[in-house]
């Protein structure tokens, strides 16, 4: 279904134990999660090898409970949650995985910087103050529309950020190379854009009970 290079989060919120156990089975290691105490509530049911990603909006109060918890936390959208989630870790002792959200979607509803306020963010070098945080790639979902060249040209608009941080040598960014972007009903398109993570529930799961 997904070409090389492009790996799947199965997208599990809302969804119970027994159907995230059977996709498992079936071989998926990489689940999504958007509410914390939904996910605090699964890990200790299910095997201790699946690589949790945390996609929603994650409030500052919420935080200290997710560190040490996910393989990735994909919807860092503001500096000042990733400020705190640097220092919890650093009190926690581990280092975090990050993906910078980006917000492109012509909707008021979605979280995450502007394209200009992320280039600024890493030309004015403020990801060097992190000290357990390390910021993997990008994120972001592109409008809800059913207007695919709509939906196409906020894909585009998310890689051309990612490589513009990404291609830029005198940043000196390592394993910078993360492009989380395309859900059920759009994955085909972002995965032409460039992603490499696509996050698919209904696909996989079926509509939410």
């Amino acid at each position: 279904m997904l070409p090389p290079g492009v790996k799947l989060c199965a997208v599990s919120k809302f969804h119970p134990v027994s159907a995230i156990q059977e996709a498992y089975n079936a071989g998926q290691r990489c689940f999504g999660e958007s509410r914390v105490q939904e996910l605090l509530e699964k890990i200790p049911q299910l095997p201790s090898d699946i690589d949790w990603h945390f996609i929603g909006h994650l409030q500052t109060n919420k935080v200290r409970p997710l560190i040490g918890k996910t393989a990735l936390i994909e919807s860092v959208d503001s500096e000042k949650l990733l400020n705190l989630i640097d220092s919890e870790s650093r009190k926690a002792g581990v280092v975090t995985k990050v993906l910078m959200q980006l917000h492109v979607a012509r909707e008021e509803t979605k979280f995450g910087f502007l394209p200009e306020e992320l280039l600024s963010f890493f030309e004015e070098r403020k990801f060097e103050c992190l000290t357990n945080t390390h910021i993997c790639g990008v994120m972001g979902m592109a409008s809800n529309t059913d207007d695919n060249e709509r939906v196409r040209a906020d894909f585009a608009e998310i890689a051309r950020v990612f490589r513009e941080i990404s291609g830029n040598p005198s940043l000196g960014l390592r394993g910078f190379d993360v492009v989380s972007m395309g859900m059920s009903h759009d994955w085909p398109i972002a995965v032409e854009e460039g992603a490499t993570i696509v996050r698919i529930g209904s696909m996989i799961f079926g509509d939410r009970k």
